[in-house]
């Protein structure tokens, strides 16, 4: 038997592993060999650290520290304003 640690420790790997990963309850509790109560409990810690988020639909996937959810504009303007300003 592992402990929660341990198995903390596996799922913060996958997700860190694999970019994009996005897993409901049950395929951790397959991926982990947990029961449903402990595999739920996990996504929690791992929910409230901010490693992991949960979406609409049940899926834990990993928040990245380089999301940026505004992304930079290039300006690709070719009129004479463009011209001007630069």
């Amino acid at each position: 038997m592992r402990t929660i640690e341990e198995v903390l420790q596996r799922l913060r790997a996958e997700f860190l592993g694999t970019p994009g990963l996005r897993l409901k309850s049950e395929q951790v509790q397959r991926l982990c060999g947990v029961e449903e109560t402990i595999s739920q409990m996990m996504l929690e810690v791992l929910v409230g650290e901010g490693f992991l988020s949960v979406t609409l639909d049940g899926y834990y996937a990993h928040l990245t520290t380089d999301h940026h959810p505004h992304p930079a504009k290039a300006d690709f303007r070719t009129d004479r304003r463009a011209k001007e300003a630069s």
